[in-house]
């Protein structure tokens, strides 16, 4: 997996970024970015989804508890729409929810309607999934679009993935569908510390959509907590001698894949020197 960098995208373009909990939020990394930005640009919820159409309630049960107020009530799993406006002037559509369990073509529907009515032109799904990566370096995230255009304009790779999908490659689809644009985030959690916070990727995420954005983003203290996590996971590794080995073989796979004479310009023309070498006619 490799990550990504490029432009962002046009000055005032409305802009979605949609994260679910569930299959495609590992270490909670996608909801926690978007409730971070929901916190930091001050969105107000404008719109939310009827549970009843998209949820199994045996799957996502309602929680029930005291409100703001005191008052008791329950709270069910539902999808909330909020739009924040960026220090910059950009307007940003947040679309939070947990993954629904039936309806998905329907479910798009209404949320790429809501979207299109609040003046959406690009959709950005953000993602997390489990991967072998070691937890000492930068967290990976892979930014891909099915449209050529948008991978030329903001430094994209292809999607290429081929197998099961969630909410957000659906999403995404159907977005791309509608004429919108449309790109995916993807931030790889080490899978050997799955559990949630994971503020690590959290940041990597918000970092990545910065750039994308051409907005700054107030961090507050997550690089404090990203730190504290590593260096817990750090202790960790270094009290049991099974992960700690497991690590040092994920860096090292990681630093060799990342040398500059790992990539592929670097293997051509070490292989055309080869050549050069065994052919003096040609003139090496």
């Amino acid at each position: 997996m490799s990550e990504t960098t490029g432009g962002d995208l046009p000055a005032g373009e409305t802009v979605l970024l949609a994260a679910f909990e569930g299959w495609n939020d590992a270490g909670s990394a996608a909801t926690h970015a978007l409730e971070h930005l929901h916190d930091a640009w001050g969105a107000e919820q404008v719109d939310e989804l009827d549970p009843e159409e998209y949820h199994d309630f045996q799957v996502n049960r309602p929680q029930v508890g005291p409100g703001p107020d005191g008052t008791r009530g329950i709270t069910w799993p539902t999808t909330a729409i909020a739009v924040a406006t960026t220090p910059r002037g950009r307007t940003v559509v947040l679309v939070h929810g947990i993954e629904p369990s039936m309806r998905w073509r329907h479910y798009c529907d209404e949320v790429l309607g809501i979207a299109a009515s609040l003046g959406v032109r690009t959709v950005v799904t953000i993602g997390a999934l489990l991967a072998d990566v070691p937890h000492t370096r930068p967290i990976p995230v892979t930014s891909t679009s099915e449209d050529a255009d948008l991978r030329t304009l903001l430094g994209l790779e292809p999607n290429t993935y081929e197998g099961p999908t969630g909410i957000v490659g659906v999403l995404q689809h159907e977005a791309a569908n509608r004429g919108m644009n449309a790109l995916s985030l993807w931030a790889a959690v080490p899978h050997y510390v799955a559990h949630p916070p994971s503020p690590k990727a959290t940041l990597a995420v918000l970092r990545r959509l910065e750039q994308l954005l051409g907005e700054p983003v107030p961090f507050g203290e997550l690089p404090d907590e990203a730190a504290a996590w590593q260096a817990g996971v750090d202790e960790l590794a270094g009290e049991d001698g099974e992960i700690g080995d497991y690590v040092r073989q994920l860096e090292e796979a990681k630093d060799t894949a990342d040398l500059p004479e790992a990539s592929g310009e670097a293997i051509a023309q070490e292989f055309e020197r080869y050549l050069r070498r065994r052919d003096p006619g040609t003139g090496g």
